[in-house]
């Protein structure tokens, strides 16, 4: 057993993989660093909840190897015939620092790479997370207009 513990009711990081063999890396990886990793599979893919109480340094190490085994994933996409025509979506933070994975529609998602850097798409995402969690249902002309007050100070 490869140090996979039960779900714990504390927060969890969550990182998302569509093949076994990257998840099974980054799981070796984290238990490398000492970081007991839980595993779920859900309609999105493969699911690796880490502990968000880890230390900065080694989350941090750790969304290195995400990205890096990400990379590998969009090549085995592009290998396989119509593999990016199927599959596309972008990893964002929720305000309570969770992290999320949105499907998009490969020509939405196309599109907006086209136009956007990643970290504003994340960005939108998160602002989006934001907004629909809040208490507030601020109208855009009342956002605007505070806005517009603060300017003119």
């Amino acid at each position: 057993m490869h140090g996979i513990a039960k779900p714990l009711a504390s927060i969890m990081i969550e990182y998302i993989f569509f093949e076994a063999s990257l998840r099974s890396a980054f799981v070796e990886y984290a238990e490398g660093l000492r970081i007991t990793c839980t595993l779920h599979d859900d309609t999105m893919g493969l699911v690796v909840a880490i502990p968000e109480d880890i230390a900065e340094d080694l989350e941090d190490m750790l969304e290195e190897r995400y990205d890096e085994l990400q990379e590998e994933q969009t090549q085995l996409l592009a290998e396989e015939e119509g593999g990016l025509k199927r599959l596309a979506g972008f990893r964002f933070e929720l305000p309570g620092g969770q992290s999320r994975m949105v499907p998009v529609q490969p020509d939405i998602a196309n599109r907006l790479m086209a136009e956007f850097s990643l970290e504003e798409i994340q960005a939108l995402f998160e602002a989006v997370a934001r907004s629909a969690v809040s208490a507030e249902e601020d109208s855009l002309c009342k956002t605007l207009a505070e806005e517009k007050a603060r300017g003119a100070k």
